[in-house]
């Protein structure tokens, strides 16, 4: 195996002499870049074998000298499995190995701080990135969170994987640092992924960027028990536009996971009546039927209740028995997203759209 090229050699010590803040790697060109508080500064390597041991002792250099340890990239490092492993101390040295797994192990890791973060964009600007540091409360309310938020936005519509869509809408809506019009911009994007509604309506249930007029009825309700402020929600304008997205979901479901997301969103929606989730369809009906027993508005009481208790559980007996995915899954999924629909209908006073399932008991 050839040695590093002196010059090369002398280049790196002086580099790595200096304050410097972190190093990229561009392997394609044999470059190594350096960035400091003075700029950014590179060098041309000049490979005498083969590139990648030529990059891999270079890469044991770098380490060694941001260490004080010579001996090359720590072994442990190769075993890290992105999940945060990282010790909160010497993060920073990380950042100065050129090694793209180091990398990720600092976004990763609990410790990171804004300016770590700022470091690792620096080296490494990809959404996986992105998301593993919004993650962090010290980027959400740093100076980088905005910027890994409107990256994402931009990135979001070259995902391809519902789940991951998702996970990204989640975290830039928890994160509170899109602006009205990027709300709306996300918002349409749920016509071509579904995955993007349920994250609205897991995260801003209430705050929706679009309304639909309040259900006719408000007048007839007043609040001071749960299932009436409920009820109130639920026939609100923000109330009638959640109900119409998780209709529109439920009829195009993105994959398993989404799928489960979608109910547990709909169950949390009225998780303020105070019901358990259920196992089972059965036990859901059963439930509601109790609960919507003497009270005002018993159909809307019965549909409330009962999408309350329908969370993702039921879905599992059903996902144990297949792989399907699209349309498929849509047909797998029938048995427990008909009646929530059907359910959805009631609170939304609109007629089902198919042949009404009878489960309201001595209602029927």
């Amino acid at each position: 195996m050839s040695e590093i090229a002196p010059e090369d050699a002398l280049r790196i010590n002086v580099l790595m002499a200096g304050e410097v803040l972190a190093i990229r790697i561009d392997e394609s060109k044999m470059v190594v870049h350096a960035l400091s508080d003075k700029g950014e500064a590179e060098i041309s390597l000049h490979p005498s074998g083969r590139p990648e041991q030529y990059l891999r002792q270079v890469k044991e250099l770098l380490a060694g000298l941001a260490t004080g340890s010579p001996g090359g990239y720590p072994v442990h490092l190769r075993r890290w499995t992105r999940m945060g492993q990282a010790r909160n101390e010497g993060l920073d040295k990380l950042l100065l190995f050129g090694e793209p797994e180091a990398v990720i192990s600092v976004a990763c890791s609990p410790g990171l701080t804004d300016e770590l973060a700022r470091r690792v964009w620096w080296i490494m600007p990809d959404s996986q990135n992105a998301r593993r540091m919004l993650e962090r409360k010290s980027v959400v309310e740093g100076k980088m969170g905005k910027v890994l938020v409107d990256f994402l936005i931009e990135f979001l519509p070259f995902e391809t994987e519902s789940r991951v869509f998702l996970d990204t809408v989640r975290l830039i809506l928890r994160s509170d640092l899109a602006d009205l019009e990027s709300k709306k911009r996300l918002w349409k994007m749920g016509r071509r992924d579904a995955a993007c509604y349920v994250g609205f309506l897991e995260i801003l249930p209430d705050d929706l960027p679009e309304q639909d007029p309040p259900r006719p009825g408000l007048e007839d309700l007043s609040c001071g028990e749960p299932f009436r402020d409920q009820l109130l929600r639920a026939f609100s304008g923000p109330g009638q536009t959640f109900l119409r997205k998780a209709e529109d979901a439920l009829k195009l479901p993105a994959d398993r996971d989404v799928s489960r997301a979608l109910l547990d969103a709909i169950s949390g929606y009225f998780s303020p009546v105070g019901l358990k989730p259920c196992e089972s369809i059965e036990e859901a009906e059963a439930q509601a039927k109790e609960f919507s027993e003497g009270k005002a508005f018993p159909e809307e009481c019965y549909a409330m209740a009962f999408l309350a208790s329908l969370g993702s559980r039921v879905l599992h007996p059903l996902l144990a028995r297949t792989t399907a995915s699209g349309t498929l899954l849509r047909d797998k999924l029938e048995p427990a997203f008909r009646p929530v629909l059907e359910q959805i209908a009631v609170l939304r006073g609109t007629p089902f759209s198919g042949q009404a399932r009878r489960i309201r008991g001595s209602r029927s």
